[in-house]
Parts: structure tokens; C-alpha cells; sequence
């Protein structure tokens, strides 16, 4: 749910109009499209992700092998050591990018929505962490 709110909120608020003149859409951080896309990137990993093994932990059961459970629980276990220094880049990135932003009427639009990804990001690390 988590990446769904980063991509969401991203995707939906982050991406502006800096003045009436240019009909160009910019990224709010700091006009730093690799800020957008990495956080859009890393939340439809995630999201890809979570549907992927909550597939395999519904047929966990069925796999009679051990050597193969054992594979699904390290592949579990790594995507989520993975997702988490993903998700701990995402919220460094943004949040240094956030911080170098200047506030214009563009920017104070989608405000709110890039403080939430920003959030989100940080909780996703204790989540997947955990």
C-alpha cells in the first residue's frame, strides 16, 4: 500500500506547471525528472513485487520440495533486503531534492503530495526492513 501512495502521489501531484507561459510539466523536485522516475520506478518494483510473493506464500504449501521452499524463503528474503536499500535511496533522494526546491506557487501546488511520498518512502523502509 505504501508504494502505491509514492507512485500515487507522485505520478497524480508532482509533476507542475513552474508559470502560466510554459505549457511544460516539470518534476517538484527541484525540477529533477530522475527524482520522479526513481521514486515512480521504485514504487512499481515494489507494488510488482508484493503481488509476485504474495502469489508464491498462497501456493508455499503445495511446494512439496524443501530445496525448493528453501529458494522461495531466500528469494523472499533478498527481494526484501533489496527493496529496502531501494526504498532507503528513494527517501534520501527525494528528501535532499525536496529540501533544495524553491517554493513557488508551481511547487506550493503539489506540496503536500511530495511530503507524502516523501513520508512514505521512509515507512517503506521500516516495512520492508521488518
Amino acid at each position: 500500500i505504501f508504494s502505491i501512495v509514492v507512485f500515487g502521489s507522485i505520478v497524480n501531484e508532482c509533476y507542475v506547471n513552474m508559470d502560466s507561459g510554459d505549457p511544460e510539466l516539470y518534476c517538484i523536485f527541484n525540477k529533477n525528472e530522475s527524482a520522479c522516475s526513481y521514486g515512480i520506478a521504485v514504487g512499481i518494483i515494489a507494488f510488482f513485487g508484493c503481488i509476485f510473493f504474495f502469489i508464491v506464500d498462497l501456493h508455499f504449501q503445495q511446494i512439496s520440495s524443501v530445496k525448493d521452499r528453501k529458494r522461495a524463503v531466500l528469494l523472499d528474503l533478498g527481494f526484501s533486503g533489496f527493496l529496502s536499500f531501494l526504498w532507503f535511496v528513494a527517501f534520501c533522494f527525494l528528501a535532499n531534492q525536496w529540501q533544495r526546491t524553491t517554493m513557488s506557487k508551481g511547487v506550493l501546488q503539489g506540496a503536500d503530495a511530495a511530503r507524502a511520498a516523501i513520508a512514505f518512502s521512509f515507512f517503506s523502509i521500516i516495512v520492508w526492513v521488518s
